[in-house]
Formats: structure tokens, C-alpha cells, sequence
């Protein structure tokens, strides 16, 4: 078990750079929730046309100090995905994907109503991704400093997600989670802006 508790151990950022990542989270969350309600409308009547069930789904998360909490996306899989319980982890050609569902989710449009995530405050646009409690039970018996992530709050982008594309594996999970400890400890102000930059670059 590791013996970092105190952020300021293993933190990149100091207490000022943090409060003005979370006020430009919050700046930057609200335009875009403005400027990109057009995109919202037209892909919420898209999902309600061309697949049935709700256009955005609610699944529970857990981010900062370990608190459960609903990250929302929109739907790109059929309504009866884990119809036995079991939670499964996502590929990028997954065959559960709508027709629709595979458009989103190779854009990563299917990301943006995290957008309202950041804004409430349960996420950052720069952070570790936010996993299922029954995944990261797993990752944390091998790996007890998954624990480390919970000092801060997750995010919708991160270094793993431009650089390790999507977690389909176990060992891709440990490798995303080695990569998050290293963002924790070297992030600043201008390396979110970068992870940004190179995810709508990818997109």
C-alpha cells in the first residue's frame, strides 16, 4: 500500500494552478454547453429516430474521495447491453454499438454531455477517466495506488485516453492507470492544455 495520503506529495500543481483549473473548467464547460447546444439538439433527435430508448444514459462512476457519481453520455449501445447484470468493458468495434452508436462513439461525440459533468463539478476536462467500482477492484488488487487518483477528480480527456486508446483489456486498464499516476504527478496548466489540443486533433 502506498504511503502517499497528502496531494501535495504527488501533485503536479500547486493550490493556486488547481483553483484555476477548476474556474476554467467551469468557464470553458458553460460556453460549450452554449455554443454546442445545436450539435445536442440535432444528435438527440438523431438518437430518438434512428434507435429506441433514451437519447443520453446515466451510468455511476467514482471520482474524487472514492464518491460514486452519474457520468452522462450519449447512448451508443443497445438498450439491453449488460441485459444479464454483468458489467463488460467497452471495445472500440464493439458489436452492442448502434448504427448511429459507432458514428458517436469514432468521433467521441458520444462524450460530450460530460460537458455538464464539468460544469456541476464531478469531472475536469483534463484528468484520470473515471471507472465502474467493479473494475476498479480488480485494478486495485494489483495496483493499490489506483487509491492516488482519488486526491483529485477525473476528467473527460486524459494523456491515457490520447495515448492508449480504449481500455478493452485488464492490462490496458493497469498500463491507463500507470499513465495516469504519471500525468498526476508532472500536470501543470499548459500539459492540459496539450492533452486537450491533441484530443481534438484525434477527434
Amino acid at each position: 500500500m502506498t504511503q502517499h495520503t497528502n496531494l501535495a506529495d504527488i501533485d503536479g500543481m500547486n493550490g493556486f494552478e488547481r483553483a484555476l483549473k477548476r474556474g476554467g473548467d467551469f468557464l470553458f464547460a458553460l460556453n460549450l454547453l452554449i455554443i454546442l447546444s445545436p450539435v445536442f439538439l440535432v444528435i438527440f433527435l438523431i438518437q430518438k429516430i434512428s434507435s429506441p430508448g433514451p437519447a443520453i444514459y446515466s451510468q455511476e462512476r467514482i471520482g474524487k474521495g472514492g464518491k460514486p457519481f452519474m457520468i452522462y453520455k450519449f447512448r451508443t449501445m443497445v438498450v439491453d447491453a449488460e441485459k444479464d447484470g454483468t458489467p463488460l468493458l467497452e471495445q472500440s468495434d464493439d458489436p452492442r454499438l448502434t448504427t448511429f452508436g459507432k458514428s458517436l462513439r469514432r468521433r467521441h461525440l458520444d462524450e460530450l454531455p460530460q460537458i455538464w459533468n464539468v460544469l456541476k463539478g464531478d469531472m475536469s476536462f483534463v484528468g484520470y477517466r473515471p471507472e465502474r467500482k467493479f473494475f476498479i477492484d480488480q485494478i486495485m488488487e494489483i495496483n493499490p495506488d489506483y487509491q492516488l487518483l482519488y486526491l483529485t477528480s477525473p476528467g473527460v480527456t486524459s494523456m491515457a485516453t490520447v495515448h492508449n486508446g480504449y481500455t478493452d483489456t485488464m492490462d490496458k486498464m493497469l498500463k491507463r492507470l500507470e499513465m495516469d499516476l504519471e500525468y498526476l504527478r508532472h500536470r501543470s496548466l499548459l500539459l492540459d492544455i496539450k492533452i486537450i489540443l491533441q484530443t481534438l486533433f484525434n477527434i
